[in-house]
């Protein structure tokens, strides 16, 4: 959740926690954990309840949706019926992907002067003039 923060940011936010809350801050941070623990303790009470109606085992993570139809609802040749034909457009694709990561690397390389030695060719077919000369820089000259 705060992995995009780094430790001056979450001073800050703990700074300006202090100066909104001041005296009140403990109280502030006791009220917020004992809500989080309570909707911890809605949230499982909610997937006992819903696997005793159920009969099965429901995880928390069961209750998405496509999770949960995947689980209980399809049978394992269901489940392979439906991924079949995708899975194959998925392998023609990342093979396709591959051969067009190969050729642009291939491109590449024979473009690039540092590794070839030669000069690349121009649109006229001929080689290309050479790249100017580097400026001196300020350092160089002093």
């Amino acid at each position: 959740m705060l992995d995009n923060l780094n430790w001056w940011e979450i001073g800050a936010l703990l700074l300006l926690a202090l100066l909104i809350f001041g005296d009140r801050l403990p109280a502030v941070i006791n009220d917020g954990l004992r809500m989080v623990r309570n909707l911890r303790a809605m949230a499982r009470n909610a997937t006992g309840d819903l696997s005793r109606e159920l009969g099965t085992d429901i995880q928390l993570e069961d209750l998405h949706p496509k999770a949960f139809i995947r689980k209980h609802l399809l049978s394992e040749e269901d489940e392979q019926a439906i991924r079949k034909p995708l899975q194959g457009m998925y392998d023609n694709l990342r093979q396709d992907i591959s051969g067009v990561h190969e050729n642009l690397k291939g491109v590449a390389k024979a473009a690039d002067v540092r590794t070839n030695g030669n000069r690349p060719a121009t649109a006229t077919g001929g080689t290309a003039a050479p790249a100017p000369a580097p400026r001196p820089s300020y350092d160089d000259a002093t």
